[in-house]
């Protein structure tokens, strides 16, 4: 598989560009720039690193970060947190802290009492690296080798089905909400599935997005098996084909923005869910089973984000871009507030 491209992070230059509308500076570390200072009018100064900003606690981002954590608190607030999730450590791991009963044999033993298919992702990780829906044994032990090479430890889940959605909270309102759709492509009846894939990865670098599909990504290969195809196969005319699973923009999905949409019930609950987990900015994370713009039946929530990086989106268009600048402008604001 090839090597994930380092993408550079945008943080900082959207920042130093919206900055002086608010009479405000940035200072960003050159060699790198993922660090950098605000220095407001007032004299106020803040930091962020990477999507991270001095506007969340550290304790509450610290739970954010852990999916299996931040899942049971939310779920002793009745929450609606996804099925059977349990977290499960690298051999090295689980030899280390004395925990045999939670290495790798034992989430496969999970795994089977779950019953396939089943969700294996990184518990701390972010960007849908590593996220797989798996079918058999060897694919659930393939997917832990691969988490456990960024991660110690693995979160094993039952699957939900449905629309995937982010909503973006800051400060008790809604930001923005867009619908998230797994890397996908169209067939024409005559191209194979590996040039559509090579063809859309051509539409992102034309649009500005660096969004880089990994077209040896294994995930690709093995959802295509249980479609009953292969890159090699060539799709019908206007026939859609998933590649992933997992939705996110930074392994090529596609974005829906739903913002005008959002019935109200939703709206309160991904406000107060972030009130609730002690964050002012945080991305919430839906699965619906329906449409976000109808009164909550089904749903769970997938998890949170005390620093949703919004990179990805802003370079799918002018548009999206203008959001994005938009949203980390009220976030200054709220930030220069002593």
């Amino acid at each position: 598989m090839k090597k994930r491209k380092k993408e550079s992070p945008m943080l900082g230059r959207i920042l130093k560009k919206i900055a002086p509308r608010l009479d405000a500076s940035v200072l960003l570390e050159p060699e790198w720039g993922i660090t950098g200072q605000i220095i407001f009018k007032s004299g106020r100064h803040s930091y962020f690193r990477y999507n991270t900003l001095d506007l969340n606690p550290v304790g509450s981002s610290d739970i954010a970060k852990d999916k299996d954590y931040a899942n049971f608190f939310m779920k002793s607030m009745g929450y609606p947190v996804v099925p059977g999730g349990k977290t499960f450590f690298s051999d090295e791991w689980a030899k280390a802290i004395g925990a045999k009963k939670r290495d790798s044999e034992a989430a496969y033993l999970y795994a089977e009492r779950l019953g396939f298919p089943v969700i294996v992702k990184p518990n701390s990780g972010s960007q849908g690296f590593g996220v797989a829906l798996v079918h058999t044994k060897r694919e659930f032990y393939k997917a832990l080798r691969t988490i456990f090479t960024s991660d110690r430890v693995a979160l094993v889940q039952q699957p939900v089905y449905g629309k995937d959605y982010r909503l973006v909270v800051l400060d008790q309102k809604i930001i923005s909400a867009y619908e998230r759709i797994p890397l996908n492509v169209t067939g024409n009846g005559k191209s194979t599935i590996a040039q559509l894939l090579k063809k859309k990865q051509r539409t992102f670098i034309d649009s500005g997005r660096d969004t880089q599909v990994d077209t040896e990504d294994p995930r690709i290969v093995m959802k295509l098996k249980h479609q009953g195809m292969a890159l090699s196969s060539v799709p019908s005319r206007n026939t859609k084909v998933f590649l992933l699973d997992n939705a996110n923009l930074s392994t090529g999905g596609d974005s829906v923005d739903v913002t005008d949409r959002i019935h109200a019930e939703f709206k309160k609950i991904a406000i107060q869910l972030t009130k609730d987990m002690g964050l002012r900015l945080c991305g919430v994370d839906l699965m619906v089973a329906g449409d976000i713009a109808e009164k909550p039946n089904t749903y769970w929530i997938l998890e949170i984000n005390a620093g949703p990086g919004l990179d990805h989106y802003a370079k799918i268009g002018k548009q999206q871009e203008k959001i994005v600048e938009n949203f980390y402008l009220e976030v200054l604001k709220h930030l220069d507030v002593k």
